[in-house]
């Protein structure tokens, strides 16, 4: 570990802040002192660490805008006291709140480390104490420079460090519980920290950490299915208000090619609805074209999600429709750039 570096742990919540009540067995929430008890180690070693819990803690079912708001501007108001971050998190929503930080904070040029656990970090088993204690030590990695090593928002997790908005969870039983499908990891730790370099996203040193909080909720997932009716589309793109959609495809980006589907897309973005086509398959990119059942979308003017995961996309909807307002041209414009490597464009 580095020496004199200091990182800041904010606590969130979820299940590597639980502990099991002796008397009844049910997880409860952990207070301050008892994860210090349980984790002694955090205040033995070469890096400095302090310690931001939420009151109450959160269960990551409950996260929501305003929290990735407040994490943001956690990180921007401490930033120049800190060499990295770590956020604990509960798994099940933590590639959403990775994946809208990563936008929120422009220009990024330090880490912060998305961790959790899938059993309590009191639990004889836990994989809570490996977790966190190596994301605590990638986030105060610097090189020989004294420039952070991965600086960007990231998931640490089973001993795999990925890029957070190309993450998503797949097991809720196994202690792997993260998968970056289209994305190979940034690092994987085992007696060493191995990290592929050629992986990382760069901010720019030379320039100021940004923060974007704005955020437009108007947005809807909108999930193909064999079978799916006219009557159910309809619903969901007719929702007041409603200003972008993520829509569920197959394979590498079709949908069925019946002509009451075509219409009504194509007039969802003639009313200034943004449409961006994201395959339903973990693995793989969107070709809008490719096929001709695909071909149908593009002529209705949906654009392509590439290989962007859902939770990334749905989060930088939300975030480009918040800083651009009414301003529809410039986000479907923004929508085909790769902002932070969210996605592989060819």
């Amino acid at each position: 570990m580095n020496s004199n570096k200091s990182v800041l742990i904010i606590f969130t919540g979820g299940t590597i802040s639980m502990m099991r009540d002796p008397q009844t067995g049910a997880l409860t929430p952990a207070d301050i002192n008892q994860f210090r008890e349980f984790m002694p180690e955090l205040f033995h070693s070469d890096i400095n660490v302090d310690m931001l819990p939420f009151d109450p803690l959160i269960d990551s079912s409950d996260m929501n805008p305003p929290i990735w708001s407040k994490l943001a501007n956690i990180i921007y108001d401490n930033y120049s006291k800190y060499d990295g971050f770590v956020i604990t998190h509960g798994t099940d929503t933590m590639a959403y709140t990775a994946s809208a930080l990563s936008f929120m904070l422009e220009n990024l040029c330090k880490p912060v480390v998305l961790t959790g656990s899938q059993l309590p970090v009191g639990v004889l088993r836990s994989d809570a104490k490996e977790n966190l204690l190596t994301a605590i030590e990638i986030a105060a990695e610097q090189d020989e420079e004294g420039n952070a090593v991965v600086p960007e928002v990231c998931i640490f997790f089973e001993a795999k460090l990925y890029r957070g908005n190309r993450c998503t969870k797949k097991n809720s039983e196994h202690f792997a519980a993260f998968k970056s499908y289209n994305y190979d990891p940034l690092a994987v730790a085992g007696v060493h920290i191995h990290y592929f370099q050629h992986l990382i996203h760069y901010g720019d040193i030379n320039k100021p950490l940004r923060l974007r909080t704005k955020i437009d909720q108007n947005v809807a997932i909108l999930k193909l299915f064999p079978g799916i009716s006219e009557k159910t589309v309809k619903a969901i793109l007719g929702i007041e208000g409603l200003r972008a959609v993520v829509l569920e495809t197959y394979g590498s980006g079709n949908a069925p090619s019946d002509k009451w589907l075509f219409e009504a897309l194509q007039d969802a973005v003639k009313r200034g609805i943004i449409i961006v086509d994201k395959t339903q398959c973990l693995m793989g990119s969107v070709e809008l074209g490719r096929y001709e059942t695909s071909l149908h979308l593009l002529e209705a003017g949906v654009l392509s999600g590439y290989d962007i995961t859902t939770e990334a996309l749905l989060t930088k909807l939300m975030y480009l429709l918040g800083e651009n307002g009414d301003d529809t041209d410039e986000v479907r414009r923004l929508l085909q750039i790769d902002l932070c490597g969210e996605m592989t464009i060819d």
